[in-house]
């Protein structure tokens, strides 16, 4: 076996899992369990406006809507810059 083989397959597949911790997941992780939270909290009847009529709901779906609608135009926008 050479060094670099050595190197990567000792300590039980440690790269592979430090690599998986970086600062940008742990933030987004940290975000998901706070937006969690919010939802679970937020039981109590809302009426939300769209456009012409007037829906009385839940908190936590209209939350979850637009947490949706937001990482949907936010993979959009990462998308485009890949290109």
């Amino acid at each position: 076996m050479s060094p670099q083989e050595t190197s990567r397959t000792s300590g039980g597949g440690g790269p592979r899992f430090t690599e998986a911790r970086t600062p940008g997941r742990i933030g987004m992780a940290v975000l998901a369990i706070v937006t969690l939270v919010l939802f679970l909290q937020d039981t109590r009847q809302a009426n939300i406006r769209l456009l012409v009529p007037e829906v009385s709901t839940p908190l936590w779906p209209a939350l979850l809507a637009a947490a949706l609608i937001g990482a949907a135009c936010g993979s959009y926008v990462v998308a485009g810059r890949r290109k």
